[in-house]
């Protein structure tokens, strides 16, 4: 149990946390970000987990509620770092810019910062375990048709309906995995940016 978990521990550091954030700044983040892959993954697996059979994570309550603890730390850890008016320059102020263009970059930029960063979060973490959801419903819902209701052939298409249920159960299992590890690495990408003094 201990070396399981020390894999993810090291996992989620080695290959999320520094590779985005360098090992300096890391050791902040490590915790909270372990945290934000596991329990998305596991909440993730209930959707292949038989009588429990739906996501947590498909239901849109708890993909807000991740996405709402980390836009709250890259917006405090970011003003934190810079100031309520730095943190609002460096995010809404692009360095480099000719001024007339902040006329039309900076509301694309509040949009990104405040608004879009923490809905496409949410938004995707749901829609890929939901149209996994519908996808083992429709299988496996075929399945039981072909095998109870269908008459004469059509009950063969009951084995072709069930391999594709399990082939798709492996592959939901596959993406209850990497829709953590988005979820994370996005995650640590947008805190690293609220910390960066230019970008």
């Amino acid at each position: 149990g201990q070396a399981a978990l020390e894999f993810i521990v090291d996992f989620v550091r080695v290959q999320i946390v520094e590779q985005i954030m360098g090992e300096q700044r890391a050791k902040k983040y490590v915790a909270f970000l372990t945290t934000i892959f596991v329990t998305i993954a596991l909440f993730n697996a209930t959707g292949v987990i038989p009588f429990l059979n739906i996501a947590g994570t498909s239901l849109i309550g708890l993909p807000i509620i991740m996405a709402l603890w980390v836009y709250l730390m890259y917006l405090t850890d970011g003003v934190r770092k810079h100031g309520l008016g730095g943190y609002l320059k460096a995010s809404l102020f692009p360095p480099g810019v000719p001024w007339p263009i902040y006329f039309l970059l900076t509301p694309i930029e509040f949009l990104q910062v405040f608004v879009l960063r923490p809905a496409t979060l949410a938004l995707r973490l749901a829609a890929n375990m939901i149209s996994g959801h519908l996808l083992l419903v429709l299988m496996f819902s075929a399945t039981q048709y072909f095998l109870f209701e269908a008459t004469g052939w059509l009950k063969g298409f009951t084995v072709v309906t069930f391999a594709s249920g399990i082939a798709f159960t492996l592959f939901e299992i596959f993406v209850a995995l990497l829709q953590a590890y988005v979820f994370t690495i996005l995650s640590a990408v947008y805190i690293n940016l609220s910390l960066e003094d230019e970008h």
